[in-house]
């Protein structure tokens, strides 16, 4: 019995040797991002095997520039890398990547987010207004890097607000140019890691069909929106909040974009999204048959374009 026992026990410490082993050895993809107006980002990998005054304790991995800059980690799970911003260093463990062994994280420090201001027709394209975004980093960091990339792109400019629901969402992100919308319509974004963000009242996110199906489409939620379908937003993998309308959602634009058609057939009387992704989805279709929509004039990050005047942002 006692060498049995003992045999059992050498066998248990094996084991749990084996998977530390394993599980320090595991391989993940880790890309990192700097969406960063104008400042590059230094990422350093950090040795913890090594003394604090080791000169390679902390050692450069690579400097990714602003603006939306990559950098590609072939790593390993649980290992540590830092990096600094405004004087303040940051502490980073990826964790465990999606079922492509790949995880992606935006090099944002204590940011509370990115500024994007979408300037827009309201009330049948009687008046322009404006909505004020706030891309958070943290939140859903693919869909927030892919919005960015698309705004810096004017992808969005002259975009139609093709569905509008007065209490429930607002939908938009096909774009105005043919060619355009086709190419963009095949690069699916995979999901991203939900953060436990709950959906309110002008909170965003990339609209979907299906796992990993995210493309260019948005959706925006509109004030008056039940708990009941607050609580429903987000039981899909693709519908993860990325950003937020700033201010008092009730006065914004937002309530004033045109709302006439409904929602989208078979659901109501309006715009059929396929339709519009035809050649003549802008130059006849939404034109003759919905000219009432209001429309992207532009969008841009904030603190690329120049400084605002008081009172903005």
């Amino acid at each position: 019995m006692v060498n049995l026992h003992l045999k059992s026990s050498v066998l248990a410490l094996f084991a749990a040797v084996a998977s530390s082993l394993a599980a320090a050895e595991t391989p993940l993809r880790v890309i990192f991002v700097n969406q960063s107006p104008d400042k590059a980002v230094e990422l350093f990998w950090e040795n913890h095997k090594l003394a604090k005054d080791h000169p390679d304790r902390r050692r450069l991995e690579a400097t990714i520039p602003p603006r939306g800059g990559w950098h590609k980690s072939e790593t390993f799970l649980g290992h540590e890398f830092s990096y600094d911003v405004e004087g303040q260093r940051h502490y980073v463990t990826p964790p465990p990547g999606n079922v492509h062994s790949e995880q992606f994280l935006m090099l944002a420090g204590s940011t509370d987010g990115y500024r994007v201001r979408c300037e827009v027709s309201v009330n049948s394209q009687q008046y322009m207004d404006y909505l004020d975004i706030l891309v958070k980093p943290y939140w859903a960091p693919r869909a927030a890097s892919r919005f960015l990339e698309l705004v810096r792109n004017g992808y969005y400019d002259g975009v139609a607000f093709n569905r509008v629901v007065p209490n429930f969402l607002t939908q938009f992100g096909i774009a105005k140019d043919f060619l355009t919308r086709t190419r963009e319509r095949e690069l699916t974004l995979w999901d991203d890691f939900p953060k436990g963000v709950k959906f309110e009242p002008g909170t965003m996110s990339f609209a979907g069909s299906g796992h990993d199906s995210r493309t260019t489409e948005i959706f925006i939620v509109m004030p008056g929106a039940t708990q009941q379908q607050l609580d429903k937003f987000g039981e899909n993998t693709w519908e993860t909040p990325f950003a937020v309308i700033e201010g008092d959602v009730e006065k914004s634009a937002l309530k004033k974009i045109y709302s006439g058609y409904g929602d989208m057939p078979p659901y109501g009387r309006g715009p059929d999204s396929n339709r519009i992704y035809d050649v003549d989805g802008y130059t006849r279709y939404l034109p003759k048959n919905f000219p009432k929509l209001d429309y992207i004039d532009r969008c841009y990050v904030v603190d690329e374009v120049g400084d605002f005047s008081e009172g903005e942002f």
